[in-house]
């Protein structure tokens, strides 16, 4: 099961640029595939993102089908923001900038 970065205020979920298994960019939720794995290098990648603060996040377990829908949805578009609801569905809002 995936395990996610969330916005303990918000619900946001973390998402960035990633690299897929064929060695091509895309933009979605970022993820560790163990919880042992996100709890050791969550604080690490926290600190690596300039405006972040470890307070603000916690991770959260999502289902494999959930997280690949949540990637769907962003588009592969960086002006997408994804929200996960205590409802266990997510939810996509565009980004002013």
């Amino acid at each position: 099961m995936p395990f996610v970065m969330q916005n303990k205020r918000t619900d946001q979920l973390y998402t960035c640029t990633l690299v897929n298994n064929y060695d091509l960019a895309y933009y979605g939720v970022k993820y560790w595939s163990e919880r042992e794995e996100a709890e050791e290098q969550v604080h690490a990648f926290i600190l690596s993102i300039e405006g972040l603060a470890a307070e603000e996040w916690q991770i959260i377990e999502l289902e494999e089908r959930e997280m690949k829908l949540c990637n769907v949805k962003l588009k592969n578009d960086a002006n997408h923001a994804l929200f996960w609801l205590p409802t266990r569905k997510s939810e996509v809002r565009k980004v002013e900038n």
